[in-house]
C-alpha cells in the first residue's frame, strides 16, 4: 500500500533551505524509493493554526516501511539538521490504499 509523507514548513530563509537541506533531502528521497507529488510555497490556511503561507511538500512512497527507512536513516538524520535554523516543520505520514474509481 502506498504511503504519503506530508510536510508543512514555515521557511525563514528560503535560499538556505533550498540550496542546503532541499537538495540533499531530495537526493535521499529518491535513494530510498520516494518521489515528490507536490513541492510549493504559499499554502492558504483554511482552518487551524499552522501553515498559512507555508510551503507544502508531499512525497509518495511504495509503502510505510520505505518512508520510515528514509526518515530514520542516519543519512537523513544528518541532513535534517540543516533545516533547524531556517524552517519550522510539521511532518505527517499516512498509509493509503490505492483508490480505483
Amino acid at each position: 500500500m502506498p504511503a504519503y509523507m506530508i510536510v508543512t514548513a514555515k521557511i525563514t530563509d528560503r535560499d538556505a533551505f533550498i540550496a542546503g537541506y532541499g537538495a540533499k533531502a531530495g537526493a535521499l528521497v529518491e535513494k530510498f524509493g520516494g518521489k515528490y507529488v507536490l513541492r510549493g510555497p504559499g499554502a492558504e490556511l483554511l482552518e487551524g493554526d499552522f501553515g498559512d503561507g507555508a510551503s507544502m511538500v508531499i512525497s509518495e512512497w511504495p509503502d510505510i516501511a520505505a518512508a520510515k527507512a528514509f526518515w530514520n536513516s542516519p543519512e537523513y538524520q544528518e541532513v535534517k539538521k540543516m533545516r533547524e535554523d531556517c524552517a519550522e516543520c510539521q511532518v505527517l505520514l499516512i498509509e493509503s490504499p490505492t483508490i480505483n474509481g
